[in-house]
């Protein structure tokens, strides 16, 4: 009988890998495993599927062709925190508790509020292991915004997004412990390693990884230029250029690891090119010399496309068309209602989400229909953004008139038609003013 004992989980968790999950009413698994990997102020453009033609991506650009490439998943909002509080929240930045970076000292930032509920809690309460891995910048692990207190069960990496600016750190975080290291070790090395063998170890059950990869943020630093050392390049662009191939290395890492578990059909992927825009200007520097933008206007600190349009990649066989390319608009905020959907959580009742589920367009179907999508920001200045079809208002700053484009025709914002179109800007400002909450934190004013 002690052997049986033994043995019989072994079994269960063998059974679980190998065979095929019951489908729901979508086609989808039933309580399919959930990987979303958040590249930090990547550029679309910097991906050969987006086409990028000195950079090398092969994983992400095959992950491209086995699933459905998105030209339009929007951030949460264009700097990092506010953007992360968007994706684990399902609120846009009119209602997100955390609306810029700041700072807090001797580490770590702003915290997510108590009551605060994150897609976390939310596939715990429906039976998944979860966890975070690389970067949280949410809150240190003795304020309501520790991971671990919002339904994390593992994490792994850096709190503070301060601290994630150093590649090659004195240490880093095991759940809420800090472990020293030698200032020579690769941080993303630790990182890739503690991704792939907590997969390894969660593959029995349903399982969601948030995989914050810290790659390519500043500093801008590699321990191996690899196939970059010798190109005749600046050394901050051979430097970069070989931070975004070290990401899609780990990126079919993980992969990889997926397929030789057999869990590749079990699982959904979601990779989001960047939290926000890149942050290097697109009309000079690496920003032109990698022709990042796409013709977008801005980057990372601005409410123009080139600091909110990021690129995405879905990727779940026999699930997810391979091969497609959707131009359909999607954001942040509607990661919760989706993994709802997925997962078989009901959403709590009683509180508001402005995200919808989007599982109808991953798996080859029509974006939900919607009045709007919302960004605002409050560094260095309070500014905001509304799109509604295929028009956009911009509010820069709150000295500054409101500036009004046509996406459809004109997705670089180069033409105002503010003065041509004074009901439809007339239109959009009162959808823009009435999609935030006010706060004491975050006032309108400068």
């Amino acid at each position: 009988m002690p052997t049986k004992r033994r043995i019989y989980p072994a079994l269960l968790a063998l059974l679980w890998c190998l065979a095929p999950l019951p489908k729901t009413r979508a086609g989808l698994p039933e309580k399919p495993n959930l990987i979303f990997i958040l590249c930090d102020d990547l550029s679309m453009g910097d991906l050969g599927c987006f086409g990028q033609k000195k950079i090398q991506t092969p994983n992400i650009d095959r992950m491209a062709t086995e699933g459905t490439r998105f030209t339009q998943l929007y951030s949460g909002t264009s700097v990092c925190a506010p953007a992360r509080c968007s994706l684990m929240t399902g609120l846009h930045l009119g209602h997100a508790a955390i609306r810029a970076n700041r700072e807090l000292k001797p580490e770590g930032q702003y915290p997510l509020p108590s009551g605060t509920f994150t897609v976390a809690q939310l596939l715990k309460s429906a039976g998944y292991t979860t966890a975070c891995i690389g970067k949280w910048g949410l809150g240190m692990f003795d304020t309501t915004g520790s991971p671990l207190k919002l339904g994390f069960d593992h994490f792994y990496g850096y709190n503070c997004q301060r601290h994630a600016h150093d590649y090659f750190p004195t240490y880093l975080y095991n759940e809420s412990v800090r472990f020293p290291l030698d200032g020579k070790t690769y941080s993303q090395n630790l990182i890739a390693d503690d991704a792939i063998a907590w997969v390894r170890k969660s593959r029995s059950q349903p399982f969601f990884l948030y995989y914050a990869i810290t790659l390519p943020h500043a500093n801008y630093e590699i321990d191996d230029l690899g196939i970059y050392a010798n190109r005749d390049w600046a050394k901050v662009e051979k430097t970069y250029a070989a931070m975004v191939t070290r990401l899609d290395r780990d990126v079919g890492r993980l992969l990889g690891l997926l397929k030789e578990l057999k869990l590749d059909e079990k699982t959904l992927v979601i990779l989001s090119a960047g939290d926000n825009g890149s942050a290097f200007d697109p009309k000079s520097g690496p920003g032109t010399f990698f022709a990042q933008s796409h013709g977008l206007r801005g980057a990372k600190r601005t409410m123009y496309e080139g600091g909110l349009r990021q690129g995405g990649i879905v990727c779940c066989p026999g699930i997810v068309p391979a091969g497609r390319v959707s131009d359909e608009p999607w954001a942040f905020w509607d990661f919760l209602p989706t993994a709802a959907q997925l997962s078989g959580a009901p959403l709590p009742a009683g509180r508001h989400f402005d995200g919808y589920s989007v599982v109808p367009l991953l798996t080859g179907g029509a974006a939900p229909e919607r009045n709007f999508f919302y960004w605002e920001l409050h560094e260095p200045h309070f500014m905001q953004a509304l799109r509604s079809g295929d028009w956009k208002i911009v509010k820069p700053s709150p000295q500054n008139p409101a500036e009004l484009y046509d996406l459809r025709h004109d997705p670089g914002e180069r033409t105002n038609l503010a003065g041509r179109e004074p009901d439809r800007l007339k239109q959009l400002t009162k959808l823009m003013v009435g999609a935030r909450v006010n706060s004491p934190d975050w006032h309108t004013q400068p």
